[in-house]
């Protein structure tokens, strides 16, 4: 029995390596698409404004609100959010304006 109980702990503790890889992976990816949506907005202190919505794989995209100040001198520093879905095969954003109703 106490052999039964160690192997057991060994096998939990040989897999939370694994587990902190896998967490590290998905904070790196959410990075990454954080940091190419907006960098796709174009905007002023851009910043996310909602976590990322991810998608089941056969969407093969995610989703991101970005908001932030339009760079435009006509704008006038005005802010707006702009929805951004990233390609998870290419890795690459696109953008639209969101329009609030």
């Amino acid at each position: 029995m106490i052999r039964l109980t160690f192997a057991a702990a060994v096998a939990v503790f040989a897999a939370a390596p694994a587990l902190a890889s896998s967490s590290d992976a998905w904070a790196e990816y959410e990075a990454k698409v954080t940091e190419s949506c907006i960098a796709a907005t174009g905007f002023k202190d851009a910043k996310a404004h909602t976590a990322l919505i991810q998608f089941d794989d056969s969407v093969g995209m995610d989703a991101l609100v970005i908001e932030g100040a339009y760079p435009q001198e006509h704008m006038k520093g005005e802010h707006g959010m702009m929805l951004c879905l990233y390609n998870k095969t290419t890795e690459t954003a696109v953008v639209s304006e969101m329009q609030h109703k």
